[in-house]
C-alpha cells in the first residue's frame, strides 16, 4: 500500500505499515471498526493511537515497540477477520456486472 508492506485478503489490506507522514516510524496501520479502535486507544494510548489522516478510516495506529506479541496475533487475525466479512458483504464486482448484462438482454 503506498510504497510500504502490506497484508491483504482479496485485494483488500487489513494490516501495513503506516506511511504517512504523520505516522510515527515502525507503526502498522490495523483495519477494525470504530468502536474497538477507540475502546484501544483510551485503554492504551501507549500502543495505540490515531492521527488526523487516519480518523475517518476504520483502523488504529499500533506502535510495534511498545505491543506485545500476543496482542498483535490477535490485532492481526482480528483485522483479517473485519476486512474478510466486509468483503463479504458487497457483492463481487463480477456478479454485479453480469446482473447489469442480464437487464440489458
Amino acid at each position: 500500500m503506498y510504497g510500504s508492506p502490506a497484508l491483504k485478503v482479496g485485494g483488500q489490506m487489513f494490516v501495513c505499515m503506516a506511511s504517512h507522514k504523520s505516522a510515527e516510524p515502525n507503526t502498522l496501520a490495523v483495519r477494525m471498526d470504530f468502536a474497538q479502535r477507540d475502546a484501544l486507544v483510551a485503554e492504551d494510548p501507549d500502543t495505540y493511537y490515531l492521527k488526523d489522516h487516519y480518523v475517518g478510516y476504520p483502523c488504529v495506529l499500533v506502535r510495534l515497540s511498545r505491543v506485545h506479541p500476543d496482542a498483535l496475533r490477535d490485532l492481526l487475525g482480528g483485522a483479517w477477520r473485519f476486512v474478510n466479512a466486509q468483503r463479504k458483504k458487497k457483492p463481487a464486482r463480477r456478479r454485479q456486472i453480469g446482473v447489469l448484462r442480464q437487464r440489458r438482454v
